[in-house]
């Protein structure tokens, strides 16, 4: 065993050690991460342990919605490619946990255990998987050692390294190194990701390339009547402009409002709705509004007895919505892009055939930004200013924005069928 990886194992043991009484304590103090605490300490729900006699199973890791998301178009050609094969998901939020009950026909989706050697070695003893499959970025040293020891093959599936993550890592590339020397297989979504996974100490000779599955799941969700009861329950008229600040962060809200002061000087009639990156801001974002006499309403309280909207400002403060509402966009901004936290997928709204604005910290997502920008489907704005005139010139050109969205769904439809190349890396580890 390692010698890093020993450290590792005495520090984090240590440390829920000392910190135990919190993690029992916060979620009844807080309501939040009550669901599922036994299942992140290892104990695997009884439904899940009768694996049948013979047959193969594969546990997948995502941690969230988004990871869930990708997984959902993977297991779909896993079942195509091993008839028979059970797949458990595991997430570590309780919003993919949901996603990960829906897709699976199966009850076999379970919250991620902990990465302490106990809690992980007694899920998987438990579950009984013939492979563990870990997505995009969830590289868990615990999990992974522990898995190698016990005879369990593991890859990472559609894998994803960012620049940012890339420098976190190759500070602790020796520990790393060690880890990944474990694992069977890389499949990756870009050159760029290969690269930086063999940065990080990973055997070239087990990397290939696939591309982004979430092509393969999202456009499947694009769906015409989505869009009308979206304008019904903004209460729009035919044609009104909305602006869409999708998956915004602390610091983007005020040039936001910058933004849509002045676009509502052109077009006054212009719905601006904003949808947080995490809920819990929604206070913090209230306040912003009334220090500007901005008139606002929660996406909550939309039709609910006979409640419509009429104030120019609308706050989503519901999770899982904002695919639905990029629908109506004729502005369509992603957040995390203005701050440095990597962005947001311009992915989701672009398959809706819109044009996607987002700022210059786009790192996470520089695929998608590519394929999105050759097609003038995806802009680029580092200023207030810039902002602002692409803004106008999209609500000026509604047929131009049209065609230029139209040309960048055309080319994520083109780029479907990520799912199965995947799929094909985990059924070789299986056969």
């Amino acid at each position: 065993m390692h010698p890093l990886y020993v450290a590792y194992k005495a520090l984090t043991s240590g440390l829920f050690i000392f910190l135990f009484p919190l993690f029992w304590a916060y979620p009844h103090l807080t309501g939040r991460y009550l669901k599922g605490r036994k299942e992140r300490l290892g104990f695997i729900a009884h439904r899940i342990r009768r694996k049948p006699h013979g047959s193969l199973r594969v546990w997948i890791h995502a941690a969230s919605l988004g990871e869930v998301k990708a997984a959902a178009s993977i297991t779909e050609q896993i079942k195509d490619l091993i008839p028979g094969c059970e797949t458990m998901l595991s997430a570590t939020t309780e919003h993919g946990h949901e996603l990960a009950r829906q897709i699976l026909e199966e009850d076999t989706a379970v919250y991620a255990p902990l990465d302490l050697f106990f809690s992980v070695r007694r899920a998987l003893s438990l579950a009984d998987p013939d492979l563990m499959v870990f997505m995009e970025t969830e590289l868990w040293p615990a999990w992974l050692t522990e898995a190698h020891r016990m005879g369990i093959k593991t890859a990472l599936i559609h894998g994803r390294i960012s620049s940012r993550s890339i420098k976190r890592y190759r500070k602790l590339r020796p520990f790393f190194r060690s880890i990944l020397e474990n694992m069977d297989a890389f499949s990756m979504i870009s050159e760029e990701d290969a690269r930086r996974i063999r940065r990080m100490g990973a055997d070239g000779r087990k990397i290939e390339i696939h591309g982004n599955a979430k092509y393969d799941y999202l456009t499947r969700l694009v769906d015409p009547s989505i869009e009308a009861e979206m304008r019904k329950i903004l209460n729009l008229r035919p044609a009104q402009p909305v602006f869409v600040a999708g998956s915004t962060r602390s610091g983007e809200e005020p040039i936001i409002l910058d933004v849509y002061e002045r676009i509502s000087k052109v077009f006054p009639d212009t719905v601006l709705v904003i949808a947080p990156r995490h809920i819990v801001r929604t206070s913090a974002i209230e306040s912003l509004l009334r220090r500007r006499g901005l008139p606002y309403q929660l996406g909550t309280l939309l039709n609910e007895d006979g409640v419509k909207r009429t104030a120019p400002v609308v706050i989503l403060n519901t999770f899982g919505e904002l695919f639905d509402l990029y629908s109506v966009g004729t502005v369509i901004f992603c957040g995390a892009s203005l701050v440095p936290r990597g962005g947001q997928n311009p992915i989701e709204p672009a398959v809706w055939g819109k044009v996607v604005l987002y700022g210059p910290f786009m790192e996470d997502f520089l695929d998608a930004k590519a394929l999105l920008e050759k097609q003038g489907a995806g802009i680029e704005v580092s200023s207030t200013d810039a902002f602002v005139e692409k803004a106008i010139w999209l609500l000026k050109h509604p047929d131009l924005a049209g065609s230029y969205g139209d040309r960048g769904r055309a080319e994520i439809l083109k780029n479907q069928g990520a799912g199965r190349g995947h799929a094909e890396v985990i059924a070789r580890l299986l056969k």
